[in-house]
């Protein structure tokens, strides 16, 4: 069985930047997120040994979510002067190891990781492994074929979710998430839900109902004429936000159309840790501790 393994760029270089302790190269530049997002790199290529690897990652233009909805992640505060100089070392990195990188203005990196996913799931003897600190992506997971790796305890541990970690986590399966969070919303992108919607209502809704459609189904039909009391008034709610769901599930669910320029696997081929140039990049930020570490 090979090996892809898809990385979601931006959320592993927010979570170092905010994991770790500010540190700075010989010269006073800011250093602490590329330091934190090329350990996790590392640790993952010499781990995991991928046959294939691809990144993908954010761009500053408003997507089409934003389109959608105008308040989509209004509610984050603006990327710090010291973080936006080192997603491009980021870049760089990710250059230096010869990983192909997918961006496009109007989409986000986990919709390019959901196409990529898309193109790639029915490919015989293939698993794939996106390593990502955004929980969100856990709705690609798909029991012996796709699973999501994510960061914890600063970025030195990670957890593989398969489908059964998926349900312990949320409650529901993979697939139906965005169903979850058209009901509970995510604060952290500003996805609104349906106010007085949550987890444990949402989850129990989900495994009466499955999805959002038969929620409503249901909803607009005899089952909501023969409810009562708590379930009555709850019921009134969800139809009352009826649009502001499905909206809501819309925004969380991922892109499977994302521009790929018909890549294929091939294109994705890892080609280890080309040393000689590797280490010249860490030398000039003073990491030392990852250049022994790959010596």
């Amino acid at each position: 069985m090979k090996t892809l393994l898809l990385i979601d760029a931006n959320s592993l270089i927010h979570r170092a930047f905010h994991a770790l302790p500010p540190l700075t190269s010989l010269s006073g530049e800011p250093t602490g997120a590329l330091y934190g997002f090329s350990s996790i790199i590392l640790k993952i290529l010499t781990e995991r040994k991928p046959n294939y690897i691809a990144a993908a990652f954010d761009r500053p233009e408003p997507t089409f979510r934003e389109q959608q909805f105008k308040d989509y992640k209004a509610t984050r505060p603006e990327t710090p002067h010291d973080l936006r100089r080192q997603i491009g070392l980021c870049h760089n990195l990710l250059e230096t190891l010869t990983i192909m990188t997918f961006e496009e203005p109007g989409f986000e990196a986990d919709d390019f990781l959901g196409s990529l996913v898309n193109q790639f799931r029915t490919t015989p003897e293939l698993r794939i492994i996106v390593l990502t600190g955004d929980l969100d992506l856990l709705q690609l997971v798909d029991d012996e074929k796709v699973f999501v790796e994510t960061p914890h305890k600063g970025v030195s541990q990670t957890t593989l979710y398969d489908e059964k970690a998926v349900v312990q986590r949320f409650g529901v399966s993979s697939k139906h998430i965005p169903d979850y969070k058209g009901l509970v919303g995510d604060t952290s992108d500003n996805i609104p839900g349906v106010k007085g919607i949550g987890p444990t209502t949402a989850t129990r809704l989900l495994k009466q109902f499955e999805d959002l459609d038969r929620l409503y189904e249901a909803l607009q039909g005899s089952f909501f004429e023969t409810a009562s009391g708590r379930d009555k008034k709850l019921y009134e709610k969800l139809l009352n936000a009826r649009d502001t769901a499905f909206l809501s599930r819309e925004l969380a669910r991922l892109r499977l159309d994302a521009p790929l320029n018909s890549v294929s696997l091939h294109d994705l081929s890892s080609r280890g840790l080309p040393l000689e140039k590797l280490i010249p990049f860490f030398e000039q930020f003073g990491f030392k501790s990852l250049i022994n570490r790959i010596s």
